[in-house]
């Protein structure tokens, strides 16, 4: 028998960027602004940053924060913070003081790396963390705040750019933590391993055909579930990262164009602002554009709406549990003939397990598998290599979300004949209207399908008689108007009589920091000085 090492080598993202330096040594990996750096580059600021960050003390296990929008700083600490043998913990960007401080404390984190715009939001809890013994402050543009600690740039000086061993010893270790939103509760640290990370990349790369051509705009936040694994996927197959440090969608086709990219990820809001923004019709694509939406179902309106630009939809669906994406809608070449209404409605679904994951189920509260008929409701649990490790020191929630061997969505959807799952609803946003279950995703997409209509939130709201019944939250395309009367009799077109909105109201949604709309935020004000509780 030979030794395990002759047949078997650990699965760590590290080894993209330690290829990648050897093979592409002359392409850009990073581009930002007008700065640019190569493979062999990147490679070095990521060495020095592992041992100055061993330098400063991190040891095996040890967890770093950062607090840092999408530019290069946070595409190094994807690497340079496992090479130091630490965790990476990147911060959502909009999350509240009270919020930041929750999260650098509970996962004890030794390090804090910190965007100066953002450190304003650290500063009145600094005294109040309770394990970060050193501060770096990245100043990437002028004014913000500095903490006392060092310059980021300075802390990599003091590394050395040679080579570091891995220090690895079980592919199953912890690479990362990622804290959910806490809309109804703590935020949550959902560990995922170097395993994990390293499969979900490759699956991002084969389902939407990434190159070493290939050009990926950071229009997803890094700090969402990493990024959905592309800072390791990007660089895994030599292609180059474009970083963009705030989102606006007239940056965006700029960037497109002048940088000619291929492939970002975006939540349906985000392509809703895109596809509505002039810049969108300012001249033909410069190559083939994939976009991989996900956070929310997009409704099929705004599928076709991109596809009309030149864009190719590729639809997936997870949560930061299962390492972001964990089905994708993979597209028969048949479908190709379909009309552009019928191609858009089967787009919209979320499809099968990638081909690293297991496949989804659709099971009832048994774990008993529902009909494959389109139209009966079930829960969707997952399993396998790109699920969690579990919740970071809470063994009761992880016992919870595992319970009978599955990981549970809390999303609840039907399995259609064809073996594709298509999301009905979160299990708290179902509305029960005298006894019959109305989908909230099936009622907003009547409601955009309206010209007029930008997007749309439906909750259930109070009712006297059926209990509960839907009410819209609608924004409108800038200079267009419609009543509510027009708009529900428009609906009524659409959908059966008891799933028809009661009520619209006209204006802004409220929205997390990755385009999720926050119904609970809605349920709140409609449910106010009523005895049912708001999930």
């Amino acid at each position: 028998m030979y030794p395990p090492e002759v047949y078997r080598s650990y699965l760590t993202p590290l080894r993209f960027l330690q290829r990648s330096a050897a093979v592409f040594r002359q392409k850009p990996a990073v581009v930002y602004g007008d700065r640019s750096w190569t493979y062999p580059e990147l490679a070095a600021r990521v060495n020095r940053l592992a041992s100055a960050l061993r330098a400063a003390g991190v040891e095996k296990g040890d967890r770093v924060a950062y607090l840092v929008p999408n530019i290069p700083a946070l595409l190094e600490g994807h690497f340079g913070v496992p090479l130091a043998g630490g965790v990476l913990v990147a911060i959502n960007t909009r999350l509240n003081t009270e919020e930041i401080r929750y999260i650098l404390n509970h996962s004890g984190a030794k390090v804090l790396v910190i965007d100066t715009e953002l450190a304003g939001v650290v500063e009145p809890v600094l005294a109040d963390l309770e394990t970060v013994e050193t501060v770096v402050n990245v100043e990437d543009i002028s004014g913000g705040v500095r903490l006392p600690g060092l310059d980021y740039e300075e802390f990599l000086a003091g590394g050395s750019p040679d080579p570091l061993d891995w220090p690895i010893a079980d592919e199953d270790e912890t690479i990362a933590i990622d804290y959910t939103s806490g809309t109804t509760g703590r935020p949550k640290g959902v560990m995922y391993t170097h395993r994990g990370a390293y499969l979900n990349a490759l699956g991002e790369l084969l389902e939407t055909r990434m190159s070493s051509d290939s050009v990926y705009l950071w229009t997803l936040p890094m700090f969402h579930c990493n990024g959905w694994c592309y800072p390791w996927a990007v660089t895994a197959i030599g292609a180059t990262h474009v970083c963009l440090r705030k989102l606006e969608p007239g940056a965006v086709w700029d960037l497109v164009r002048a940088q000619s990219v291929t492939h970002f990820c975006a939540a349906p809001t985000v392509l809703i602002a895109l596809a509505n923004h002039p810049a969108a019709r300012q001249g033909p694509l410069p190559r083939k554009l994939i976009v991989s939406v996900a956070a929310a179902p997009p409704s099929p309106t705004i599928i076709a709406q991109m596809e009309d630009l030149g864009a190719e939809i590729v639809h997936v669906y997870g949560l930061t549990e299962v390492y972001g994406p964990y089905t994708v809608n993979e597209w028969p070449p048949h479908w190709d003939a379909l009309p552009r209404e019928e191609r858009a409605r089967l787009k919209a679904r979320q499809g099968v397990g990638y081909l690293i994951a297991d496949d989804a189920r659709v099971v009832d509260d048994q774990l008993r598998d529902v009909p494959a008929d389109g139209e009966t409701l079930g829960e969707v649990i997952m399993r396998g290599n790109n699920t969690m490790k579990g919740y970071y020191n809470d063994p009761a929630a992880t016992a919870e979300a595992f319970r009978g061997g599955w990981f549970h969505s809390g999303d609840l959807a039907v399995m259609h004949p064809d073996g594709y799952i298509e999301l009905r609803d979160r299990k708290k946003d179902i509305i029960v209207s005298g006894g019959e279950n109305i989908s909230t995703i099936e009622v907003e997409r009547a409601v955009v399908a309206h010209p007029a209509v930008l997007e749309a939130a439906v909750i259930a709201i109070p009712d006297p008689y059926w209990g509960e019944v839907p009410k819209a939250f609608v924004t409108l395309k800038p200079g267009e108007t419609v009543t509510e009367a027009d708009l529900i009799t428009f609906c009524r077109t659409r959908l059966p009589g008891f799933k028809v909105p009661k009520a619209i109201a006209f204006g802004d949604l409220p929205k997390t920091s990755t385009g999720k709309v926050q119904k609970n935020v809605l349920r709140e004000q409609e449910w106010a000085g009523y005895e049912k509780r708001i999930h």
